[in-house]
């Protein structure tokens, strides 16, 4: 078996990735296709001794599309307000219509010159004009319906389309016999219904693709983390170059305040990096030779030299972004509810019309009477309310969402929500704040500890190293003020000295204390301080230890109420981490999370999210690196915090707006409502549905019960606002 990613050209909503999909699915040789509207492309394993690339791309065109060749790079399309500003002159003229055609049956003032009784040619050629006009708006649905029944795979565009296209020749009939003299067939022009047909549905639509781009633009982003430059050694002569000029075995070079530009190995120099975009370890790593360097980690403070190894598309990052676009590619395991029933609804309505059209043939009655009965049924079946019931009741419940801090970018999310049973938490920068702070201060002097930390961080103000910020925000925060620091040296790997107050402060790790002959009396301290997770930092004055420092990242004060929550409505919950086993087990100790795995590259993360999914688990994972886009893409729901990385954010699902972990709580609350509404909307649609098509078939008219193709728009419209109330209820929710 192979795989290939093909770009696709010519979708535009779902039913033509779906359609597209399910034909794709029928053909020999193909074992599985899975179509991506977003990304635009489609994902297509097949047997190569059965099919071949060109076969496929051929049944591509077949199905109505055009394949672009090898998916190689992503396309996105800038934000384009000609859309909106269609719809609201769609809105306009869908209000204008339905004024001119059944203004009069509620004794609204009528227009005279388009009045139906005094300009009845005015009045059916402004109908056919504006019906015109929405036909071409709606060309995709109708071209997507008959594409659809053409592949035997017929869905609520053919519905739609069947219906359009009936009400609408039936309506120019009935025009040319008003023309011809028979005034009284004015009364049987359903151009109405036509047009609010399709108005409808592309209201659905337009809801729903709005933020169709957004992923696309976020992996383009993460392509960018690597350097455009950077500098190789040839013959001992620096030369920069761009990276499609690096070759494996090339020495290249990273300075100070640099991104490394390719993957690689340290042959000379030492260096601490912040590697936290792919591992999501908050704190900078030191390396030296021999040490693995990634493509897009910052250099802090060193010189290095390394040899590259992995380029281009071989790098950490590319991997990253393959994986998140493969992801994205599967499909969730549930589909939309309404889509299924339509599945059976919409060639059942259909064989119904055909049969009820014959039928009227063979007991005699008129072929005008027959084409009325069959467009009634078409029309008063239209999947309007069917249609609306799932997308109107998400988009109240994505404003719900908004409105406490949850954005939804899924639709699907909020039918996937209620059943989550396992929440998977990134640690750094999730369950906790993703910067190293002041953890404890342990004091063997006399001096304050506010004192202390504005002597220690006056002094960290003139160093470069990453652990200085902690002490640098302390006293930002505080709004403590800088003394005046003289004979400031940095000694490389050890920390640094300076004088305060004619007095010699020194400040390191425990390689600094040898380096001085400073005794460490305090080794129980050091111990408790390593066991819980910090980075200990050593501060003597003139040759007398008297202090140690802890600096760690804190945890978020709301995580252990939100992991409580999650344990009384049975969610198990999971941390997955890059970070060290002992920091890793500590914080999760705190938070009473029921398993831990750490020490975690990100190709792993995604891969433990698909065996968490084969254990009959329904994943939500929470993150905020770089490093967990491939799982938040792998999940099913992903959920990043409002601070993550553009990927990160737009790989996931939801993202946390008030960067409240609380929220996912509520999300899973409103996704509960939110599936009973639908099944609610779904109700009434269907009810209405088998209460009208056997009054539309004629069945009751022995009872003096009928409907023409008129009463069935206005029923149409009737069950859409049915639904769009009960929808409208669940902004009642808290």
């Amino acid at each position: 078996m192979k795989k290939i990613i093909l770009s696709i050209e010519g979708m535009t909503c779902s039913a033509c990735s779906n359609g597209l999909e399910k034909y794709l699915n029928k053909q020999d040789g193909i074992k599985n296709a899975s179509v991506n509207l977003v990304m635009a492309n489609a994902t297509v394993e097949y047997d190569e001794k059965k099919i071949n690339i060109t076969q496929i791309e051929e049944l591509v065109k077949k199905a109505g599309f055009k394949s672009l060749g090898e998916f190689k790079e992503i396309r996105t399309e800038k934000k384009n307000v000609k859309e909106r500003v269609k719809f609201i002159i769609y809105t306009i003229l869908a209000i204008l219509l339905m004024y001119i055609s059944m203004g009069h049956m509620i004794n609204l003032p009528s227009i005279p010159f388009l009045d139906i009784h005094q300009n009845t040619t005015n009045y059916m050629v402004s109908l056919l004009i504006i019906t015109l006009l929405f036909i071409l708006y709606g060309w995709d649905i109708i071209k997507n319906g008959y594409k659809n029944l053409i592949h035997k795979t017929p869905n609520m565009d053919t519905l739609v389309g069947i219906g359009v296209i009936t009400s609408f020749l039936y309506s120019i009939y009935n025009m040319y016999m008003v023309i011809k003299g028979n005034h009284h067939q004015v009364m049987n022009l359903y151009f109405e219904s036509t047009s609010i047909v399709i108005y409808f549905i592309k209201l659905g639509r337009y809801i729903d693709g709005r933020n169709k781009d957004k992923t696309k633009e976020a992996i383009q982003k993460l392509v960018k983390i690597t350097p455009n430059v950077a500098t190789i050694k040839v013959d001992g002569v620096l030369k920069t170059v761009t990276l499609d000029e690096i070759h494996k075995g090339d020495i290249v070079v990273c300075k100070a305040g640099e991104k490394a530009a390719v993957d690689g190995k340290i042959i000379n120099g030492k260096a601490h990096f912040d590697e936290s975009f792919i591992t999501g370890e908050s704190k900078p790593v030191a390396k030296e030779k021999d040490s693995n360097v990634l493509a897009g980690s910052l250099n802090y403070d060193g010189y290095i030299e390394y040899e590259a190894e992995k380029i281009g598309k071989e790098s950490t990052v590319s991997e990253i972004v393959k994986l998140v676009i493969e992801a994205s590619n599967t499909k969730a395991p549930i589909a939309k509810i309404a889509d299924k029933v339509s599945g059976y609804f919409v060639p059942v309505v259909i064989l119904i019309a055909i049969i009820t059209f014959i039928m009227y043939l063979i007991i005699g009655k008129s072929v005008e009477t027959a084409t009325t009965t069959f467009v009634t049924i078409l029309v008063v079946a239209c999947p309007c309310s069917l249609g609306l019931a799932t997308p109107l009741a998400i988009v109240v419940s994505e404003g719900l969402c908004a409105s406490n801090g949850i954005l939804v970018k899924k639709s699907e999310i909020l039918e996937k929500a209620q059943k989550v049973n396992t929440v998977v938490f990134d640690k750094t920068g999730t369950l906790t704040y993703g910067k190293l702070k002041i953890s404890e201060v342990i004091n063997y002097c006399n001096i304050e500890n506010d004192n202390l930390l504005q002597i220690v961080g006056s002094i960290e103000n003139k160093s470069t190293h990453p652990i200085a910020e902690a002490f640098i925000n302390h006293l930002q925060e505080k709004n403590i003020k800088f003394l005046n620091v003289d004979n400031f040296e940095n000694i490389a790997g050890m920390g640094v000295t300076a004088g305060i107050n004619n007095e010699k402060i020194i400040i390191g790790n425990a390689k600094i204390l040898d380096k001085f002959n400073i005794i460490n009396n305090h080794v129980q301290d050091e111990e408790r301080l390593s066991e819980h997770g910090n980075s200990i930092l050593y501060v003597a004055k003139e040759s007398e230890l008297i202090a140690l420092i802890g600096v760690n990242d804190i945890v978020k004060e709301e995580a252990r109420e939100l992991i409580k929550t999650l344990k009384s409505r049975k969610i198990e919950t999971i941390m997955l981490t890059g970070d060290n086993k002992k920091t890793a087990e500590k914080i999760a100790g705190d938070l009473e999370i029921s398993k831990v795995i750490s020490e975690v590259l990100p190709t792993d993360k995604a891969n433990i999210i698909r065996t968490l999914k084969k254990e009959h688990r329904v994943i939500m994972m929470c993150g905020d690196g770089i490093n967990d886009s491939p799982a938040l893409a792998s999940s099913d729901i992903g959920v990043s915090v409002n601070n993550s990385t553009d990927i990160a954010m737009d790989s996931s699902d939801v993202i946390l707006t008030k960067n409240d972990l609380n929220c996912i709580v509520n999300l899973i609350k409103i996704s509960k409502a939110t599936i009973r509404n639908i099944k609610q909307n779904l109700f009434w649609a269907f009810f209405y549905n088998c209460l009208m098509i056997p009054i539309a078939i004629g069945l009751l008219k022995p009872f003096g019960i009928s409907i023409n193709p008129m009463i069935a728009s206005l029923a149409m419209v009737f069950s859409s606002v049915t639904v769009i109330l009960n929808a409208l209820r669940l902004r009642r929710l808290k």
